[in-house]
């Protein structure tokens, strides 16, 4: 059921609202809400070859206090995978603007995970009023930070990937190898086509080619925190004191967690984000 403007019909309903599709651009977009609809709005983006479930242990730490919104990117999750689309990132960052302005949502912080935070980034400069502030979590600043991989290259010709291959592609998303990494976030990438996959990474690496994410951000103004794993194993976690370089950025490095510090220690995660978000939302009135 949709209101006349076609946006996703909620009444006068407060709880949680489940999942929706919604159509932009002619494409469908998946996306998630939980937490009362008048309580300050977070929207969360998450990183290459996932899915708004890379969010599922961290979102109920936040919905007591907060309206989260999750959504699935072009070519990830429950949203379309066309192959005659743009997936660079402003792109992208435009149709998580414009998600939010079908939910009706005037501002929220925005939080990224890894190559949802450039994302987050590039929504920032191009909606200065919809985003009031950012976090980014395990995002490298730069292509200089960026781990390069060891695992075997997945070609269109082995697609899909087996099982092997996608946890090979994923270990380094956790700190530790051996990490029993979720089925459905194998089943993520499986979903994803070659194509999807491929032009998403490569929309990644344009992006911060074209200038570092700390540049981006300064002289935005916008609040900044900015979370690490200390055992990344994709982006040196080193590089995250680049980012003090923006003006009253925030920088919280935890030990003993690598790049998914959002599903390998939700609690300590909600901890720093809860005290970020409390002082920078909006609430709806």
């Amino acid at each position: 059921m949709t209101d006349s403007d076609g946006s996703p019909h909620m009444g006068n309903y407060t709880g949680t609202t489940g999942s929706s599709i919604l159509t932009l651009d002619g494409d469908d977009i998946h996306v998630c809400q939980d937490g009362p609809r008048d309580a300050p709005a977070l929207l969360l983006i998450h990183g290459s070859a996932s899915s708004t479930r890379s969010w599922d242990p961290l979102v109920p730490l936040l919905t007591p206090s907060h309206r989260v919104i999750r959504i699935d990117l072009l070519g990830h999750g429950r949203s379309a995978k066309p192959a005659d689309r743009s997936y660079a990132l402003p792109d992208q960052a435009r149709r998580a603007g414009m998600a939010l302005d079908r939910l009706r949502v005037e501002h929220a912080v925005v939080i990224g995970h890894s190559s949802g935070g450039v994302v987050a980034t590039a929504l920032a400069e191009q909606r200065p009023d919809l985003v009031s502030a950012l976090t980014l979590i395990n995002t490298g600043p730069g292509l200089g930070a960026f781990i390069a991989p060891q695992s075997v290259t997945i070609g269109p010709s082995q697609w899909p990937p087996t099982d092997e291959q996608i946890r090979q592609f994923a270990s380094t998303g956790f700190s530790r190898a051996g990490y029993q990494i979720p089925p459905e976030l194998l089943d993520e990438v499986r979903c994803m086509t070659h194509h999807t996959l491929t032009a998403t990474m490569q929309a990644t690496r344009d992006y911060l080619e074209q200038q570092s994410l700390p540049d981006r951000l300064a002289p935005l103004g916008k609040p900044l925190l900015v979370i690490f794993g200390e055992d990344d194993r994709r982006w040196r976690s080193s590089s995250a004191a680049d980012y003090r370089t923006v003006p009253g950025a925030n920088v919280e490095l935890l030990p003993g967690l690598g790049h998914s510090p959002i599903r390998e220690d939700p609690s300590s995660t909600a901890t720093f984000l809860l005290a970020f978000t409390t002082t920078h939302s909006a609430r709806v009135d």
